[in-house]
């Protein structure tokens, strides 16, 4: 019999970085997200299968009951040594899957361009975690690591607010719907970006009054989230980014690419790639095309809503 499992992409407006320290972060769940289809399969085994979303196969493999029981694996960085590593820590959690099966056939389907960050990995977390009935939270802790807010992206189909207590995830589902969410738009960078340098300045960082720091993002993230007006949302969201960029020692993204730009710009997420948002009165379209910036998409496109 055939499973199929869906999950939400993700997009971290406030509170990068901060929020692995328990900052509070405003995030959207995205329109577009991640399939997991589990269908029955034989020798012990999951033939496993991973599609873009232009409908090209972008991982294609086996993967064997013993590997994934021992977490066995010889190349260190592979995509199918990820995958094994989530699907050990899932056997941890729940060893029924393998040890009452006689194997799978596993299709994942992207609903997004592999290279945009919406959240291929959590997607793929969080389905795995719905099929085998298990914490997506703690599967994600025990496997890649992070905040978890791109979990709680994936399972819920509004804006949300999100913040860790003693290491443990607050989901708090907020309403965000103002007039001008016409005047957002979100562009890819047309790169991926590492995020280990700014990880690091930002740990340097940090230390320097933390406390505070948490507290101002806080503030501001209220401040983005209670706006009425375009200006109001505007001058939240530039001042955050001011912030964020004397704690990672980074130009904003508008410093670095965007100086010329009439209105704001912001990261989200990692610095330096995936997505950035641009808050303009007119669409920014043209501008950002001249730049050699093609994928721009408008919040209503974007954004569960």
């Amino acid at each position: 019999m055939k499973q199929t499992f869906y999950s939400n992409g993700k997009l971290l407006i406030t509170g990068e970085y901060l929020v692995l320290d328990g900052a509070k972060a405003f995030a959207l769940p995205t329109k577009l997200g991640q399939n997991l289809i589990i269908e029955k399969g034989t020798n012990k085994e999951i033939i496993w299968k991973s599609y873009d979303a232009n409908g090209s196969i972008w991982f294609e493999d086996s993967i064997s009951f013993l590997d994934i029981s021992n977490e066995r694996n010889s190349e260190s960085d592979s995509v199918k040594s990820t995958l094994i590593a989530i699907l050990h820590e899932a056997f941890v959690l729940n060893p029924d899957f393998i040890t009452n099966s006689e194997g799978y056939t596993i299709t994942t389907e992207l609903g997004f361009p592999k290279s945009w960050g919406l959240g291929t990995s959590s997607t793929l977390i969080n389905n795995i975690a719905q099929w085998l009935q298990i914490d997506a939270f703690t599967l994600l802790k025990n496997s890649f690591g992070g905040s978890g807010y791109d979990i709680a992206c994936a399972q819920n189909d509004t804006p949300i607010l999100y913040h860790l207590e003693q290491g443990k995830p607050v989901v708090e589902k907020v309403i965000f719907n103002p007039k001008f969410t016409e005047n957002i738009y979100f562009i890819y960078l047309n790169k991926k970006q590492s995020s280990k340098n700014a990880i690091a300045s930002y740990n340097i960082n940090k230390k320097n009054n933390l406390g505070r720091t948490i507290a101002l993002n806080d503030k501001i993230t209220f401040e983005v989230l209670k706006a009425t007006t375009l200006k109001s949302f505007a001058l939240a969201i530039e001042k955050h980014e001011t912030k964020m960029s004397i704690i990672l020692e980074m130009q904003t993204v508008k410093e670095s690419l965007f100086p010329d730009f009439n209105g704001v710009v912001k990261s989200l997420g990692a610095w330096g790639g995936d997505f950035i948002m641009a808050i303009a009165a007119e669409n920014p379209s043209e501008y950002f095309i001249s730049k050699g910036y093609k994928t721009i998409i408008p919040y209503t496109e974007m954004i569960l809503s």
